[in-house]
């Protein structure tokens, strides 16, 4: 088919690409100047393994183009993907949808035939109604001009895969007709055997905000479990893979560490917790509250840590830090864990030199005060301790050996439970962890 993609971040840049790939024919629409050059040269802005290729195959084919015209997408096609951020506000808890208001209201007066608008941000329920109202309105089709919602569920480093081999589709409408393109559009996956969820909008839109908080809610629980480990001497790993085999349970999010991050979970649980207090169900939701405070406990502990471990000096002292992306297979370091930790260390008088395999720049654009190492075993040069903060696999590979004359100190912390700590504690370092002996 033609389809349109409106708004080209990662979310937007992601589905276009993995369309084209499918076979459609994918016009992407993007205002941002110096993204859409990027995006129309073939180059993706973001890291996301697999999307470089997959973008630069079919922008060279053909196949994928950019565009920030409103009038040449609906006149391109009759089926429109709605890509664009809902970040929260500066000043409140609440999602920012001005970009799915603006989007709309830039679309909508060039619907000039029947077609269906598909919304894929993550938005606060009555979103959809009000876009379908807006449609309406503004459109010269009017009643004609269709909505969907069809919520995403990418998870970072594994965004390609996920979209072209999803877990499920979820199709929010109040239309036959519109269940029946997407039903069509999305053919391959459900032959595939690509489960379809056919609902409302309000429960389309509710889907990916309670996945969020349920993960979060199982992140900081964990963690929270973590502390009792180390108040009792248990092991928070061993009671994680106990727990894990419990099929009602699961091991998935069950890494006890320094908290979530990143452009999603936090953002959205905060959402969540806002506009339960607008719909009345306040106290359904108080858990939330608590499920975020405990994710920002962890960050405060790991700083904590780090101020023991030095003897109570934090001032001066220098430390090398693996890892400023919010997670391993991504550049994002939106309310990054590692990078919120390292900015506190500086601000209490540490000298911080930070590594990353990719977010270096992203993490720079956040905290451009902090040094920034060229690789892992520079970050940590005459350093008095090493925290290793994300889960790349090239930390995992560092051994002790391999600091042997590097560092001032042989301390390091493990915020995220991977590293072999019998190894490390042999080669006489000083290793701590959250929620282990």
């Amino acid at each position: 088919m033609r389809i349109t993609v409106i708004g080209c971040g990662y979310l937007g840049a992601t589905h276009a690409a993995a369309m084209a790939e499918l076979g459609h024919e994918v016009l992407g629409m993007e205002i941002d100047p110096v993204r859409r050059t990027a995006l129309a040269e073939g180059r993706v802005p973001i890291y996301e393994p697999g999307l470089a290729d997959l973008l630069a195959r079919h922008v060279a084919s053909g196949q994928l183009r950019f565009t920030d015209s409103y009038a040449e997408v609906a006149a391109w096609s009759d089926l429109h993907f709605l890509c664009v951020g809902t970040p929260q506000q500066a000043e409140s808890l609440a999602a920012d949808v001005s970009q799915v208001h603006a989007a709309i209201e830039g679309l909508a007066p060039h619907l000039d035939r029947p077609g269906l608008v598909v919304g894929k941000s993550t938005v606060p329920v009555g979103t959809a109604a009000w876009v379908a109202g807006r449609l309406i309105t503004l459109a010269p089709a009017g009643a004609e001009a269709l909505l969907a919602w069809n919520p995403e569920f990418l998870r970072e480093g594994h965004g390609v895969e996920d979209s072209l081999r999803p877990d499920r589709i979820v199709l929010g409408v109040a239309d036959g007709r519109a269940e029946k393109l997407l039903r069509d559009f999305y053919r391959p996956m459900i032959d595939a055997g690509t489960p379809v969820v056919v609902t409302d909008f309000a429960t389309a839109e509710l889907v990916k905000i309670a996945a969020n908080a349920f993960l979060g809610t199982k992140i900081s629980f964990i963690n929270a479990m973590a502390e009792v480990c180390e108040a009792t001497g248990a092991d928070v790993v061993d009671l994680a893979d106990s727990l894990g085999h419990d099929v009602r349970i699961g091991r998935s999010f069950l890494d006890a560490g320094i908290g979530f991050g990143g452009g999603c979970l936090p953002k959205d649980i905060r959402a969540f917790v806002h506009q339960a207090g607008e719909l009345g169900v306040e106290d359904a939701m108080t858990f939330l509250r608590h499920v975020d405070g405990v994710n920002q406990r962890q960050r405060e502990r790991v700083v904590d840590v780090a101020h023991a471990m030095l003897g109570g000096k934090l001032a001066g002292a220098r430390i090398g830090v693996w890892g400023a992306a919010f997670k391993p297979d991504s550049d994002d370091a939106r309310d990054s864990p590692a990078l919120w930790i390292s900015g506190q260390l500086q601000l209490r008088g540490a000298r911080v030199q930070v590594y990353d395999p990719r977010a270096r720049e992203t993490a720079r654009e956040v905290f451009p005060t902090l040094a920034y190492a060229d690789s892992a075993i520079d970050a940590c040069r005459d350093a008095d301790l090493v925290l290793h903060l994300t889960e790349w696999p090239e930390f995992r590979s560092i051994t002790p050996s391999d600091l042997d004359g590097v560092v001032a100190h042989q301390r390091i912390f493990d915020g995220r439970n991977v590293l072999d700590l019998d190894a490390w504690r042999s080669a006489g370092w000083n290793v701590r962890a959250l929620g282990r002996p």
